[in-house]
Parts: C-alpha cells; structure tokens; sequence
C-alpha cells in the first residue's frame, strides 16, 4: 500500500486536520508540534520528537545534480528517503528506482504529481509527501493514493467436483468497505489455489444484502491479503487488513471490522487449472457466489461439473504466510 503523508511546516492546522480526515499516514511537523497535532486525532508525526524521526528513520534530500543523486543512493535501505525535486526532473527518480529499489517517497505539490510518482516505472515510488495549503488537494491526493494497489492475475478454473459435508465453523469477513458487483475475496484451502469468492452484495427474496461482508470459508483456510501474504480465515481479527479484488484482478485494502465465526453446514468446491488442483470448503448456501470469468455471480449451489469459476494461482510455498521457495505438498 503506497504511504501518504502530508507536509505541515510551516506549520497549519488546517492543514493537519485535512490531512487527518482523508486518511494520511503521517503529517511532517515543526520540531515540538506532536503533542499539538495528537490532541486533533491519532496520526504519525515526523519531527525529532515525533514517531518518525528525521536523521533516524527517515532522511529528506534535495535531489537538483547528480551529486545529490548518489547521496540519496547511499542512503541506507532500511530508512525512509524523501526526494524533494528542485527543478522536478523525472530521470533522478528513475535511476533511484533501478539503484536503491524500496523506501523512496517523492515530495509534491499537487495530485497530478502524486499520481504520476506513484505510478512511474509500473511500480511507482513507495509514496509521496504533500506538500500543499490546499485543503481539496489533499483530499484528491488521498483518493488517488488509496485508488492505487496491486495487480492480481486471476486465472480460468473448471469445476470439477462439488460435495456436501457436514456441520463445520465458516468465516464471515465483515470489512469496513462497501464492495460492489463482482467484487470479493481470494480464499482457498491451500497457499497455492485461491478462489474468487464473491461478496454479500447481492439482493434476494430471502436475505437482503450485506456488501461488506464476504462469506469466506471454513476457518482453517487461507485468504490472499495485502503485499502478497496469506492467514488463516481464523486468525483474521478487527482492524485487521484484506485485500478486495474485482473480476479484472484489480484490488484494494480493505479494513476488517468483523470477524463472525459460526456453525453451518459446509460443502467441498473442487475445480483445476491446467491440470492443477485447487479446492475450497464454503458454506452450503445459495448465497455463497463464486465469480465467472465475465465477472457474474455463480451460487455454490447451483455449480455443476463443468463450470468455469475465477481464481489465483501461487507456486511458491508459504512460511508463516510469506512466500517462500521451497518444496510444499497441500492436499
């Protein structure tokens, strides 16, 4: 997720309130503001009493020749480097990229900047500071930031078999975002096969819909979350990140504010991919969807041998949910 923070010195309070209403990470300060900003809300402050410390883990460098240039490149990587472009010069951020790879942010003064970094070289910087009185840009910088995540590369399953199990504990996911059509979760049984499971948001004669809920799976499978990870359905908690992905794999954070574990009836979902197994054990409910490669909703229930479905496929194994290269069987 790309970091937002706003720029406050000299100091603005409006300035700071903005920049905490729109959901910025991190305002940067006078020396000695925190304690003033903290009584508006709870927001990281850079300064030298700050939670970000300046010299300590995060260094900011004027970036106007090429000396400035291989200053920021000796930067150590495990700090934060803020790029202030003197005359705005896109080749120094790019050969940054290439040279240092990760915790680089780029001051700028308007959202269109912030969108251009964000997304230069595919994969953009780590984040942008703002550095603006305008109230309206620091609200169109945000929707921007938040609007910018990960690409997930969905591919074609064929179901292959559906059986009805038992009584089992299912997970249903309440976040703090209103998904829309098309839109769900990436569940499976093992790290290496997820299914598109689709949300709660769709009506019907009997329940009404409830958009922010994915009715995931049984607890012990595993979700795909944000930055590629995995964890198990039963050790998601409130306040905890999910990833949300659309039929065409683009995806955003979500925030989850539920995590309801109950006792239903359950049912195995098996399909491949190229020869691949991937399995899934849902609620048995018409109102659990999975998602058709034309990014319809398909009830569980009605599945039939032969059916198409979306999905995600990973090959490394998974450590304490990081991917990791090594031998793995799941079955």
């Amino acid at each position: 997720m790309k970091k937002f923070w706003v720029n406050a010195n000299p100091y603005n309070k409006d300035v700071v309130i903005s920049a905490l209403e729109s959901g910025a990470e991190a305002v940067v300060l006078p020396d000695g503001k925190s304690e003033t900003v903290r009584e508006f809300g709870k927001i990281k402050t850079v300064e030298k009493n700050g939670d970000i410390v300046p010299g300590k883990d995060v260094e900011f460098i004027d970036i106007a020749s090429k000396a400035d240039e291989d200053k920021a490149a000796a930067v150590p990587e495990n700090k934060i480097l803020v790029l202030r472009m003197l005359d705005w010069t896109i080749i120094p951020i790019e050969n940054l990229l290439a040279r240092r790879g990760k915790n680089i942010m780029v001051q700028v003064e308007t959202s269109e900047q912030a969108k251009l970094m964000v997304e230069i070289l595919e994969s953009g910087v780590d984040g942008v500071v703002l550095n603006t009185t305008n109230i309206n840009e620091i609200k169109k910088t945000s929707e921007i930031i938040s609007g910018i995540s990960e690409k997930v590369s969905l591919v074609t399953a064929e179901i292959t078999a559906t059986r009805q199990l038992g009584m089992g504990d299912r997970s249903c996911l309440d976040t703090c975002t209103q998904m829309i059509l098309g839109q769900g979760m990436l569940v499976g049984n093992t790290a290496t096969g997820f299914f598109l499971v689709h949300s709660e948001s769709i009506d019907n004669a009997y329940v009404a819909s409830r958009p922010f809920r994915v009715n995931a799976g049984a607890v012990h499978a595993y979700i795909l979350t944000p930055g590629g990870k995995t964890k198990y359905l039963a050790d998601l908690k409130t306040g905890d990140e999910v990833m949300l992905v659309d039929s065409k794999g683009a995806s955003q954070t979500a925030y989850l504010g539920r995590n309801k574990i109950e006792k239903r009836p359950m049912m195995l979902i098996e399909a491949a991919v190229d020869g691949e197994p991937i399995t899934l054990v849902l609620q048995n409910a018409e109102t659990i969807r999975l998602v058709s490669p034309d990014g319809k909703a398909i009830s569980v229930t009605n599945l039939a041998v032969g059916d198409k479905v979306l999905g995600h496929i990973e090959k490394a194994g998974r450590h304490f949910g990081m991917q990791v290269d090594e031998t793995l069987i799941e079955r």
